[in-house]
């Protein structure tokens, strides 16, 4: 199980390059709406001890105080990415974290990307949509077309509906980045074609300007995972591609 401080790396990421982690949640903890079977953070049960969030003041004081090292020890910085142990929006300051944030990146590493990967419950949020929508990469998720197939991905909490949050993202008309994990289990395949197609066709409804799609890179909690590779992930979405949608495989 991953647990990360407040401001963690930057670490290199196989989708945003050189990336400097928030994280939201707590940094012994984990709490997250989803409770996915690849997650690398491990289940929700075993992050229960810890449930305090990091203020407002406490990430702008600590992602100011990194950003100053690495400017002094000239360490590049592509993304300031938020992401950690559950899921961001969860924090009740995010939409002044985000502002904060902003800011700083303006002040100290210009040219870096604000990134936010989100599960996208929380997108019908007016104040939460408002924030996403002033981050250069909303990176958004859809595992699963369905809600039984979402079911046994993301053990989502309940409320969920796959059909609910298509047309909530349809706010961004089209402005965000939409990431899909592609894996197989004994219980299920994301390559079998009823998965596939429905997939594709929330993408056609959609129409986000990037897709990232990849595979399990670590340990997971639930056992008996595959990756899919990112030869067969090319494979899979040729046919989006043909249709000029710009995807980024991960293997």
């Amino acid at each position: 199980m991953l647990r990360e401080k407040t401001v963690f790396g930057p670490i290199f990421s196989r989708r945003l390059g050189s990336s400097l982690g928030i994280n939201l949640l707590p940094e012994e903890g984990k709490i997250c709406n989803f409770d996915c079977i690849y997650c690398e953070c491990g289940w929700n049960r075993d992050g229960r001890d810890d449930t305090r969030l990091p203020s407002a003041l406490k990430v702008r004081t600590d992602l100011e105080e990194k950003l100053k090292e690495l400017v002094d020890k000239q360490i590049p910085v592509d993304s300031i990415t938020f992401s950690g142990d559950g899921e961001p929006t969860l924090n009740p300051e995010f939409p002044q974290i985000i502002d904060d944030t902003l800011s700083l990146r303006d002040r100290y590493y210009p040219s870096a990307k604000v990134s936010v990967l989100s599960n996208a419950t929380r997108v019908g949020r007016p104040e939460v949509f408002a924030a996403l929508r002033k981050v250069d990469n909303p990176i958004m998720k859809i595992d699963a077309p369905t809600n039984e197939l979402a079911a046994k991905i993301n053990n989502p909490a309940p409320g969920y509906d796959v059909d609910t949050v298509v047309e909530t993202l349809k706010k961004f008309e089209g402005n965000f980045v939409l990431q899909t994990c592609f894996l197989r289990s004994p219980d299920f395949d994301s390559s079998r074609p009823e998965v596939l197609d429905g997939w594709m066709e929330i993408v056609r409804k959609l129409r986000p300007r990037e897709i990232m799609v990849y595979t399990i890179d670590r340990p997971t909690p639930a056992q008996n995972l595959q990756k899919i590779s990112a030869d067969e992930m090319h494979r899979l979405v040729q046919p989006l591609i043909d249709e000029g949608f710009q995807i980024q495989i991960k293997g």
